[in-house]
């Protein structure tokens, strides 16, 4: 489904400021893995997915999302296939338009814009059905203004417009972060509901260790751009925090142990 081979890549390139972000990274991901991405501040983790998405296009490498080949695709074009949901709340939608505006954009995400009616009658069906899924009673609330919402409803929100059209691959970028604990929570336990029940191959960036257990099938840790660590299936289920604490202090010493963004 999802290939990265030899994805290098670098910022501020020939300059005093250079940096290389990522180095060599191989990664393959099966239809259907749900893979948390965890790493300290700088490892490479945003990089990657953005990288994946087109925002910055690889200095080294290729990557093919469901056979395409898409490593000299723009961002315009990988996001037909992809869906994203971002850190800020205020990101993923357009706080000027109603619920349903928002919800009819991503609904035509990889297809045409032509001038016709932004909401179609038997569109709403479909939204209201998939708004139910988030308890939130937002399905009675087609017409508010989504900039109305608090920022754990928008959030809740953006997750259910990024996968109404199924996207081949779903990245999820501290999608929690900014919110309080309970939402987070409240929105942790809707990706792994809207994960499973669409059963969408998805890669979720965080820096919390005890979330890259609980959720997904596979955990991958990146350090200094590269990757470190890959665990999956009964593997990743028999490990604890601090088991994996233990692994990630042997594959990188007293350095890597010293890094206090890895212990939240």
């Amino acid at each position: 489904m999802i290939r990265i081979e030899g994805y290098t890549q670098y910022f501020h390139r020939g300059g005093v400021n250079e940096i290389r972000a990522l180095e060599q990274v191989d990664l393959h991901l099966a239809k259907g893995d749900f893979v948390t991405l965890i790493g300290s501040n700088g490892a490479g983790k945003s990089t990657l997915l953005n990288g994946l998405a087109g925002v910055h296009r690889a200095d080294e490498g290729q990557m093919w999302i469901g056979g395409r080949n898409v490593t000299d695709w723009p961002e315009h074009r990988r996001a037909a296939y992809i869906g994203r949901v971002f850190q800020d709340p205020l990101v993923g939608t357009c706080a000027s338009l109603s619920i349903e505006q928002n919800m009819a954009l991503s609904f035509k995400r990889g297809q045409g814009r032509g001038l016709s009616l932004g909401v179609k009658q038997q569109d709403r069906g479909f939204f209201r059905e998939q708004l139910q899924i988030l308890g939130l009673g937002l399905e009675d609330r087609l017409k508010a203004s989504v900039g109305l919402l608090s920022g754990g409803q928008r959030q809740a929100l953006t997750m259910v417009m990024a996968t109404l059209i199924e996207p081949e691959v779903l990245l999820l970028d501290e999608h929690t972060a900014a919110l309080d604990p309970k939402t987070a929570r409240q929105i942790l336990e809707l990706t792994g509901q809207i994960v499973a029940i669409k059963q969408l191959t998805t890669m979720m960036v965080t820096h919390n260790m005890a979330q890259a257990l609980a959720y997904g099938n596979r955990l991958v840790m990146l350090h200094q751009g590269g990757i470190i660590l890959d665990v999956s299936g009964e593997e990743k289920k028999n490990l604890t925090v601090e088991d994996l604490l233990a692994q990630f202090y042997t594959a990188q010493g007293e350095a890597f142990a010293s890094d206090r963004a890895l212990l939240c």
